[in-house]
């Protein structure tokens, strides 16, 4: 071999060890450095007309296993989904209070109970009505200020959606301005470590706020897609673009505008739509789990409290509704039913009107035979019949939905009473409480009752009026949406064909149930689908009364948001109706009693019986309540549950990224060893080349 081939042979080897040395060194200077994947130089034989003619040096490598790195990727995904969701069910069930305190949902009930058994044992005193009475008003602000809670978690989840939304259009900008850099160097030839380990900490921050699959490109780019199917980066940047997202402050609302993908110039300026969308928890991540909260887990509690608003003013208005105060009062106005006077009537059994004087002696009755009236009456003929069988004594009136009954002579009052043989009955409710004559809870938003409508019933709303209705899945998904829009003179039926007809009914079937509320069976394999009523300017015959309020549909349309105990009673609760009517008694005769305590008897039996609750079955108010907190605290358990096992695999699968990519100082400097002793191994061929060349010269000379 020439001298000069051992020269440049020893010249290459030294700047071989050089350049290893300098990797080492940076290598070095970035221990502990999360994200960092150590260098290596790349060595390779130079070989020149078939001769070894020393090393080549290539740029630094970056020593990273993609597949370590998108463990790290998935894991984080669902550490960010964790997190969120345990962090706002901690918050609610620290709302809800501890089990068993004072100030919990299930102790506000039993305290109504508890108060209505010391009202059978005490004459009924003003004292024990008043303490019955502020107990019901102060269960109502309860579940209100609940409702309300519950509502500020939605909007604060809302503002993190907004957040999230800008953070990830941040991050996306980053990686593709990155990606960009990655593939210039990788062209020239060039190291591109420093830029590929910041689009590395950037994506996999990106995957902590939604769940994303990245594929690697030959020059050098990675294109990053969501788990579900949804690209987000390639040769193109694209943005998400969420009309709330504003300046972050958020609000809950009956429905949310859809987070749609779009098309964005390099420096995130949004162009045209993509035709995806971000619409699901199923995407995964922190924002998943901010729309599965905002869209089913909250909804969802607050649905299941309105049921048990609904199931306890249905207990405690039908004992009220049987009963009357001593002495009665000179009218009772009903609350807005929806129907109007054409309206079938619908009831089955028997009912009495009276009129007493004030100490309750009996000055005129009539007892309403609902069957003999026969299916074809309507409420018009009820309204007919009261004024028929009291002549003069009294007279009922039905406006604008609403079912009004005075006396005539003032000092006297007037009471309805239930058949103690054959009850008057629509929809398992007597007339009284149907129409909301006696209630103690009153709702200006919700008629408290089911509406007992058949399939033959006219559905009283009218061409151009629409509700929307969206089905979700149990991951909060929406499945399909549908827009009602019932047509001028049809019917309850006609409204549950067009139903099944709609893309809603390839997910399950509607139907009337026996009550006349509207059900909806979902098909075999979607269990825990929702319905939910986004948008209604439906209005019944002008009574406000819209189809999401009257089809039963959702609980998040209970009434409990405006619900209260009755002006009078609240004001004066010896007005509390406890007294029952004695049906039997005879004109002139004493009908009612002020020592009569079988209304406090009935309250006290009926919360402890079972109520039909729809969907939710047949049980009463206190277990019912007891399991919906039971669930929350559960859920809230469940998340924090797997929130650290989620912690537990992400911090796992990082380290494993690390143990494999990461500097260990160990490895350095026994490397930094080797590269010192073979740049001295060159250094030594360069002198013996050198001292050869000297011994040449002396030759010559």
């Amino acid at each position: 071999m020439a001298l000069n081939d051992i020269l440049g042979t020893a010249v290459s080897g030294l700047a071989a060890a050089q350049a290893g040395l300098r990797a080492v060194s940076n290598n070095i200077a970035n221990v502990g450095v999360t994200g960092y994947a150590r260098e290596r130089v790349a060595l390779s034989t130079s070989v020149i007309n078939g001769q070894v003619s020393g090393v080549n040096v290539g740029e630094p490598e970056r020593i990273a296993d993609r597949f370590l790195e998108a463990t790290v990727y998935r894991r984080a995904g669902d550490y960010g989904r964790a997190d969120v969701t345990s962090s706002y069910l901690g918050r609610l069930q620290s709302l809800l209070g501890e089990p068993g305190a004072s100030s919990g949902l299930p102790a506000r009930l039993n305290a109504i109970t508890a108060s209505a058994t010391a009202m059978t044992g005490s004459q009924s005193s003003a004292q024990t009505k008043a303490v019955f009475t502020g107990n019901v008003a102060d269960a109502l602000a309860s579940m209100q200020q609940t409702t309300r809670d519950v509502d500020g978690l939605r909007a604060d989840v809302e503002s993190e959606v907004g957040y999230s939304i800008d953070k990830i259009n941040t991050l996306l900008q980053r990686i593709n301005d990155l990606n960009g850099t990655v593939a210039q160097a990788t062209g020239q030839g060039r190291s591109s470590s420093g830029a590929a380990d910041q689009r590395m900490n950037a994506i996999e921050e990106l995957s902590g706020l939604l769940s994303v699959n990245v594929r690697d490109q030959p020059d050098g780019r990675v294109f990053i897609e969501t788990t579900s199917g949804q690209m987000l980066l390639d040769t193109r940047l694209r943005q998400v673009d969420y009309p709330n997202k504003g300046n972050g402050t958020g609000s809950s609302q009956t429905t949310y505008p859809d987070i749609s993908i779009r098309f964005a110039s390099k420096d995130g300026a949004m162009g045209a739509l993509t035709g995806e969308k971000l619409d699901s928890a199923a995407i995964g991540g922190k924002l998943g789990g901010l729309l599965d909260l905002r869209d089913r887990a909250l909804p969802a509690f607050s649905e299941q409290l309105g049921t048990v608003f609904s199931g306890l003013a249905e207990a405690l208005n039908a004992v009220s509704n049987e009963g009357t105060s001593v002495p009665p009062p000179a009218s009772l106005t009903g609350r807005q039913t929806g129907l109007t006077a054409t309206d079938r009537l619908g009831f089955t059994g028997k009912a009495t009107f009276a009129v007493t004087q004030a100490d309750g002696t009996l000055v005129a009755k009539t007892e309403v035979d609902f069957d003999a009236l026969g299916p074809a009456a309507t409420v018009a003929d009820l309204v007919s019949a009261i004024n028929t069988g009291l002549g003069s004594a009294a007279t009922a009136s039905f406006t604008n939905g609403v079912l009004r009954f005075a006396a005539a002579a003032g000092g006297n009052g007037v009471a309805i009473a239930q058949s103690t043989s054959t009850p008057s009955q629509r929809a398992g409710v007597g007339v009284s409480q149907y129409f909301g004559m006696n209630d103690v809870i009153r709702s200006d938003s919700s008629s408290l009752v089911p509406t007992g409508f058949n399939a033959a019933d006219p559905h009283g709303f009218t061409t151009g009026q629409s509700a929307q209705i969206v089905l979700r899945d149990a991951s909060g998904l929406a499945l399909t949406s549908y827009t009602l829009q019932p047509t001028t003179g049809g019917t309850m039926g006609d409204l549950v064909t067009t139903l099944n007809s709609s893309p809603l009914g390839h997910f399950g079937s509607f139907s009337l149930d026996s009550r006349g509320r509207m059900r909806f069976e979902p098909v075999s394999g979607m269990s825990g689908a929702v319905l939910s009523v986004a948008a209604d300017s439906t209005d019944r015959a002008g009574s406000g009364r819209t189809f999401s309020s009257l089809s039963g549909l959702s609980g998040l349309n209970s009434g409990l948001d405006v619900a209260e105990v009755r002006n009078d009673i609240a004001a004066n609760p010896s007005q509390l109706p406890l007294a029952r009517l004695d049906t039997t008694a005879a004109v002139g005769t004493k009908a009612l009693g002020s020592g009569d305590t079988r209304g406090a008897t009935a309250f006290v039996n009926k919360l402890a019986g079972t109520l039909d609750l729809g969907k939710d079955g047949v049980t009463t108010v206190g277990r019912f309540s007891t399991q919906l907190l039971g669930r929350a605290g559960l859920e809230a358990s469940q998340a924090q549950s797997r929130l650290e096992d989620a912690d537990a695999r992400k911090s796992d699968a990082v380290n494993r990224r690390d143990s494999y990519s990461g500097v260990n100082i160990d490895e350095e400097l026994s490397q930094m060893v080797v590269l010192q002793n073979s740049y001295s191994a060159a250094a030594r061929v360069m002198t013996t080349a050198s001292q050869m060349y000297d011994t040449l010269l002396q030759m010559v000379r």
